[in-house]
């Protein structure tokens, strides 16, 4: 099984505080680091209802977690939160939820999920491979201005014209459809990069929060936590962008 190891768990703990016999709701759950850890915590009695919208993911529970009965897992994404709980929660309240945002380390190390500029793969980055549209063909379709607004707005790159008139320049030619071709064209279109930081940072990161529209699943995800959560209820969030921290906070 890929492996994840899970950042800030004794802090996400601390914030949901879990008690025995609760149910507990594990947003975004990777590769089960941080559920193993709330299954610890509880008694006989206590629950993890988690939710993740990559089934690679949702397979990956039934290896680590074979037979474990306090534990139900759903392929969705956590803006369907609030109708997951309500049809799995059987009537019992909600004590904590929690997100760990962005990409994980197995969908960064795959080459083939399109999420890696240092890796050649397919230029897919969908979180969920079964639905909606991979990123070379919003590449394809979308004009110099769309791609300029979604480079500067969710990548916050300042060359983000200079990297959208360069994939267009491309593109005329010969489509885009790997990663590593997509990399060398903002690498010659950025002119200065940041230390330790690749040039196509940026814009893989917007490309990625675009084709899952990451913010817009956010949103719905805290709007549905916040209807499920029982008055007292605990919600903790990890995030590690500047644009995920103003929608959590």
């Amino acid at each position: 099984m890929d492996e994840h190891v899970p950042v800030l768990v004794d802090e996400a703990l601390e914030g949901l505080a879990p008690s025995g016999d609760g149910l507990y709701v594990d947003a975004t759950f990777g590769r089960g680091g941080h559920t193993a850890r709330l299954l610890q915590a509880l008694g006989r009695e206590g629950r993890v209802l988690a939710l993740d919208r990559d089934p690679q993911a949702v397979a990956a529970a039934a290896v680590r977690f074979p037979g474990e009965v306090r534990l139900e897992v759903v392929h969705a994404p956590f803006a369907r939160l609030r109708e997951v709980v309500r049809e799995r929660a059987r009537g019992r309240p909600v004590r904590g939820v929690l997100f760990d945002l962005g990409v994980s380390s197995p969908q960064l190390d795959a080459a083939d999920r399109g999420f890696s500029f240092t890796r050649d793969g397919p230029l897919d980055m969908r979180m969920d491979p079964t639905t909606g549209e991979p990123a070379s063909a919003w590449i394809a379709r979308a004009s110099v201005e769309e791609m300029r607004s979604v480079i500067a707005t969710l990548g916050e790159e300042r060359f983000a014209r200079r990297v959208a008139e360069a994939i267009d320049a491309s593109r005329r030619g010969t489509p885009i459809t790997r990663t590593v071709q997509l990399a060398a064209i903002v690498e010659g279109a950025v002119r200065t990069r940041e230390p330790g930081k690749h040039p196509a940072t940026r814009s893989f990161q917007a490309l990625r929060l675009h084709v899952n529209d990451e913010l817009g699943q956010l949103k719905a995800g805290l709007e549905g936590a916040f209807e499920v959560l029982a008055i007292g209820g605990r919600l903790a969030a990890i995030s590690f962008h500047s644009l995920e921290d103003r929608i959590v906070k």
